[in-house]
């Protein structure tokens, strides 16, 4: 087979097209630099298909391939599945304890302890009452300072009590704004769902969807961040997108299953929210805590105040002082001046109910240390795993730069190959007048 005399043309033209569509590709890398979710993309060089030339030797017959140049395979984005899996693992992780530890941190700070407001200055108010009533057991100032005291101790309780169940209260709002129809983890996985269809389009289509692929992913690091996600990719492009510990896949193709049930398990901020507000959670175990004090204190003060109930209800929401000053024992006979239940009642300081609150207090401030430490190390794992996916996906102008010059230098190359080539040509065509086409 005769060799075009204009091979040697469309060889250096390759180059030229090769050249100038990677140099393309690293402009578009350097415009993205700071583009969110944007990956680092590469032309795929590859040779073109080579020309037989047979029995090119005279002596052995054998022939041979000529090269014809090169083309552009595809253009590809850089990216490390196993690198992302590993951040959006950590970012719910991250997720979870930061919602816990701003939820437990309001709680805490309705404790407001210590303080002259807190609950534990409220109790030493009461029994120092007590203390001043048994040395003046007769007067009615006394009398009256008890019931003042234990009313204001009730109603710390009762204020307390109503904070923790507004914040419990709050927490399920969170959860339905996000999880509910129409919330923020439906919207993602129906944007999830739409791309998904466009994907296995451009795919089926030969065309690389890297754009789409880019959001698609970008979308993903985002609802890792209300559960626990796992990726599962199909043969057509598509993603199974696996969400907590639901039932269905949040994702099938373009089919959004949602809402669904999940539990505390599911991770993220979903999973923290309910682990603080359900049945059993946090928040609830603080109000049985606080509901204990209150018992406690109700009952140690009715055992010695036995005339009639000083308190009533035995709930941190329900307690109330139930007695006037006139009606407040201060002597289990009955003695004019006789004060051994007031200093029997002063004499609990100490005692179950503050040994059971302040138990309580250091709960909540462990509780709350401990998810700002976690919060704090999931900050620097994340950050170094997001390091290490940068280095990967992201875009390094140094680094684009040095390539855009080496292309420069091939596209440069290609150009004197082609203006060689003419030159020779037309020296051919001006001595002979022919050329083998």
């Amino acid at each position: 087979m005769p060799i075009p005399t204009l091979q040697g043309l469309q060889t250096a033209l390759s180059g030229l097209l090769a050249e100038q569509t990677a140099m393309d590709v690293t402009a578009n890398n350097i415009a993205n630099a700071n583009t969110e979710g944007y990956s680092r993309e590469s032309a795929v060089l590859q040779t073109s298909p080579t020309l037989e030339i047979p029995a090119i030797s005279t002596t052995t017959g054998e022939g041979a391939r000529l090269g014809t140049g090169v083309n552009v395979q595809t253009i590809t984005r850089i990216r490390n599945i196993y690198l992302d899996s590993q951040y959006r693992t950590q970012n719910s992780a991250l997720s979870s304890s930061s919602t816990q530890a701003e939820q437990l941190l309001q709680t805490q700070s309705a404790f407001n302890e210590p303080s002259s407001a807190g609950l534990a200055n409220q109790l030493s108010a009461f029994w120092s009452a007590w203390n001043s009533l048994a040395n003046a057991p007769t007067s009615e100032a006394a009398r009256e300072g008890v019931v003042a005291a234990g009313e204001q101790l009730a109603r710390s309780l009762n204020t307390l009590s109503g904070q923790i169940e507004t914040i419990s209260t709050q927490t399920t709002q969170q959860y339905e704004a996000r999880a509910g129809v129409g919330g923020e983890v439906e919207g993602i996985a129906k944007q999830i769902a739409q791309l998904n269809g466009q994907i296995k389009l451009s795919e089926q289509a030969g065309q690389p969807p890297n754009e789409m692929l880019d959001r698609r992913d970008l979308l993903l690091d985002k609802l890792s961040a209300f559960a626990n996600v796992s990726v599962a990719q199909q043969p057509d492009g598509t993603d199974t997108i696996t969400f907590g510990d639901a039932a269905k896949p949040l994702v099938e193709g373009t089919t959004v299953n949602w809402p669904q049930t999940i539990t505390a398990a599911a991770g993220g901020q979903l999973g923290a929210l309910l682990s603080l507000s359900g049945p059993g959670g946090k928040l609830a175990s603080y109000r049985e805590g606080l509901d204990a004090v209150a018992a406690s204190l109700a009952e140690s003060v009715n055992a010695l105040h036995t005339s009639t109930p000083f308190f009533a209800g035995e709930t941190a929401a329900t307690i109330k002082v139930a007695v006037t000053g006139a009606q407040v024992q201060t002597s289990s006979t009955g003695t004019p001046g006789g004060n051994d239940v007031a200093l029997a009642i002063a004499a609990l300081r100490g005692g179950a109910t503050d040994q059971s609150y302040g138990a309580l207090v250091e709960r909540v401030g462990s509780d709350v240390k401990g998810a700002e430490e976690e919060t704090t190390n999931l900050k620097t794992t994340l950050t170094a795993i997001g390091n290490q996916r940068q280095s990967v996906s992201g875009v390094s102008l140094d680094e684009e730069m040095t390539n855009m010059i080496a292309f420069q230098r091939g596209y440069q190359a290609s150009a004197r190959t082609m203006s060689a080539l003419d030159s020779m040509l037309e020296t051919l065509i001006e001595h002979t007048g022919v050329v083998g086409l």
